[in-house]
């Protein structure tokens, strides 16, 4: 154990290791690869990225502060190729723009929380134990409480229906608001208690821990965690240099469906379906290293059970925005 706590175990990192290192690796036109990684939290599969790519330099990510302070402990083997900014991944056009660096080698994306947060019993992440209804990810106002405690009925079973898929979502929201004229909920262990009693025992058997849904929703709505992982995913893939990997970790299917549609319209091209030859412009500029979704070896899955509900999508660029690359080939440019 480091003065940073637990190292804890990064998911699926060899598979990581294996598909973003080519982008790493030093050329002429890029001596010092650039690694983005949106998403540090304790910077597992960073710090291994940087041991095994000794020129690549790290644009480390995260909103919370703790979690750069940790990162930045476990780098200090790496300082001098290492830069830390403490913002949410859909801010990734304008930290790129400030570094002066707006084309990159390799982006990784892991949208699990960190084990920072998922351990620490006052962020309120867990439903195992009680905790306040906190579930903020870094320093904005809103947090779960709050959402309990003033969101409409009609409201609150949006979000739960929206973000947790909760098919019970109507019948939690209005008891939530029928509790909470009784007293205002600041703990979990409450919420558990209602989402117990507010969903049938035959569901509780066989539909996992009835408060997993619920905490779901609370923790995305709270984060806007879908708004900004669909805002920074096109603009990661802008920001690729030809060559360029990215990698993108989900754990549920809210999070892999808007990756695999980004991804997958990338790596297909636009021309109408009746054209004998794809013009340029118009082709595919990227192309998918993953077949569907990779997901962890049933060994990873039970040493490491966060690990067992992730997702791996991954592709490269093959070609500029809007084919300006090959474009620029075809008239002499």
């Amino acid at each position: 154990m480091s003065a940073a706590g637990p190292v804890h175990v990064p998911v699926m990192l060899e598979e990581i290791l294996a598909l973003l290192t080519p982008a790493l690796e030093p050329t002429p036109e890029h001596p010092h690869p650039v690694l983005v990684d949106g998403t540090l939290g304790l910077a597992g599969h960073a710090s291994a990225l940087l041991e095994a790519c000794p020129q690549a330099h790290l644009v480390g990510l995260d909103r919370d502060p703790e979690a750069l302070a940790r990162a930045r402990e476990r780098l200090a083997p790496f300082a001098d190729r290492v830069t830390l900014v403490e913002a949410v991944y859909d801010e990734l056009p304008a930290v790129l723009a400030g570094l002066g660096r707006p084309r990159v080698q390799a982006v990784l994306l892991d949208l699990g929380l960190s084990s920072l947060q998922i351990d620490d019993p006052a962020r309120g992440f867990a439903y195992a134990q009680d905790a306040p209804l906190d579930m903020r990810m870094g320093r904005q106002e809103l947090t779960a409480a709050e959402v309990l405690n003033t969101y409409s009925a009609p409201a609150l079973a949006t979000v739960l229906r929206r973000y947790g898929e909760e098919r019970f979502a109507d019948r939690i929201a209005r008891r939530v608001v029928s509790e909470r004229e009784r007293e205002p909920f600041t703990t979990s262990a409450r919420l558990v208690e209602l989402l117990y009693a507010a969903i049938p025992a035959a569901t509780r058997k066989t539909g996992g821990h009835p408060a997993k849904r619920t905490f779901q929703a609370l923790r995305i709505e709270v984060n806007g965690e879908l708004a900004a992982l669909e805002s920074v995913l096109p603009s990661a893939v802008a920001a690729l240099a030809v060559g360029g990997r990215i990698a993108v970790l989900a754990y549920h299917s809210l999070e892999d469906r808007p990756v695999k549609q980004v991804l997958a319209a990338a790596a297909s091209d636009r021309a109408p379906r009746d054209l004998p030859v794809v013009p340029a412009g118009l082709g595919p500029e990227l192309r998918l290293l993953t077949r569907g979704a990779v997901r962890p070896g049933e060994a990873e899955s039970a040493t490491n059970p966060r690990a067992a509900s992730a997702r791996l999508r991954a592709a490269v660029r093959i070609d500029e925005p809007g084919g300006l690359r090959r474009a620029r080939q075809e008239v002499g440019a």
